[in-house]
């Protein structure tokens, strides 16, 4: 949905919360869920989509009479799309994702082709309007443990700027602006802002000319290219489990000159002192479909990363007293999560800067753990869980 001020500036929730991974299984959450939930918060009104595709359900949406269906239904139904959601490539519910969910990576050429056909997609949907743009969320690089050495972050800018130069000749063809937004995560190549600030302007900024002459353009206008179609996706638990301060994360990138394309409105735990108990507490929490990173800071302020629950568990011997925050999507209208909190608080920072800023133009609900969270916190009906995520937002801002 638009928000009021003078920037355009959309709050919608991501599909990526509803299980679909086919083009029939995504027309239903747009024909029933999507709408469910627009009724409860803006009633009558257009409703923007953060929109998931599966490469199965993008390959499908490759076909022109199956994109002018969806066109079709997005029109009947009264929503717009202009944002997707481009990091998961296979399925996403239902099954152990854990560390698949990073593959392909940027240093596979399937990646590369996955985004190209998401952002073909994009250019389709979006609307026709005067400053609107897009944005297309995607996978940090690549699981850290798969970068090798110098030669994977080579191949990774690489696949990047071409797909930056994709998305230039899509402005060329249909006047429609897309940003390529990497979304930092924990234990990945991208792990936090200042990584990120580094390669990008190691290798997806650097040699501004060489990327003209590989987009077509004028040498004089590389520089501004790479900086209109390669951004940053802000996952706002992601920033929270890696302990960042929102003000100097935010700060950093603006300086960089790296836009801000999307902020993925979450939280995540946060255990301010771990003990006896922490086990029995957190094994509501151990499912085995999703990868939960955990970051630990010590007394020292020095920070430990493990993988998943397991390995943090294993050695919470060695960690008294320390401070946790765990990766997994928790409602953001939840703090007092029982015997812990959430990362609500960072939460409430990033959108007090957006209300002064704004920060992005595009804001996205990402809860999508709603079948694997404890029972306590998902009582009720999905629709209503989500609309309430979205009102607390609206009523942050």
């Amino acid at each position: 949905m638009h928000l009021p001020g003078p920037q355009r500036v959309d709050l919608t929730y991501c599909t990526n919360i509803h299980p679909g991974e086919t083009w029939d299984e995504v027309r239903e959450t747009l024909a029933v869920q999507v709408p469910s939930v627009r009724d409860r918060v803006a009633p009558g009104q257009r409703f923007g989509v953060g929109l998931r595709l599966s490469a199965r359900a993008a390959e499908a949406l490759s076909a022109p009479e199956a994109l002018a269906d969806l066109r079709a239904l997005l029109a009947e139904k009264n929503l717009y799309v202009f944002t997707l959601n481009g990091f998961p490539y296979g399925p996403f519910h239902g099954q152990s994702v854990k560390e698949s969910v990073y593959r392909p990576d940027w240093t596979e050429p399937e990646r590369l082709r996955y985004t190209n056909k998401l952002s073909d997609i994009l250019a389709v949907l979006l609307e026709d309007e005067p400053g609107v743009t897009g944005s297309i969320s995607t996978v940090p690089g690549a699981f850290k443990d798969r970068v090798a050495g110098p030669a994977d972050v080579v191949a990774m800018a690489t696949a990047m700027r071409a797909q930056a130069a994709h998305l230039v000749d899509l402005h060329r063809r249909t006047g429609r602006t897309i940003v390529l937004a990497l979304e930092p995560e924990p234990c990945c190549f991208l792990e936090t802002v200042d990584e990120a600030v580094v390669f990008f302007r190691d290798h997806l900024y650097a040699d501004p000319e060489d990327f003209a002459a590989q987009a077509g353009l004028a040498p004089a206008e590389g520089t501004a290219a790479l900086r209109r179609h390669l951004g940053l996706c802000y996952d706002t638990c992601h920033g929270a489990v890696e302990f960042e301060d929102p003000a100097q994360a935010l700060a950093a990138l603006a300086a960089a000159g790296i836009p801000v394309a999307k902020i993925q409105v979450s939280a995540g735990l946060r255990l301010p002192a771990v003990g006896p108990d922490t086990p029995a507490h957190l094994a509501p929490y151990g499912d085995e479909v999703y990868l939960h990173q955990v970051v630990v800071r010590g007394a020292d302020g020095a920070l430990t990363r493990f993988t998943d629950l397991p390995p943090a568990l294993a050695a919470l011997d060695g960690q008294p007293g320390a401070e946790w925050r765990v990766h997994f999507h928790v409602p953001v209208f939840l703090e007092d999560l029982g015997p812990f909190a959430s990362t609500q608080p960072f939460l409430r920072q990033v959108l007090a800067l957006q209300a002064a800023g704004p920060v992005t133009p595009h804001l996205e609900v990402e809860t999508y753990t709603w079948g694997v969270l404890p029972p306590a916190l998902r009582q009720g009906d999905l629709a209503d869980n989500i609309a309430r995520e979205l009102t607390w937002t609206l009523e942050a801002l």
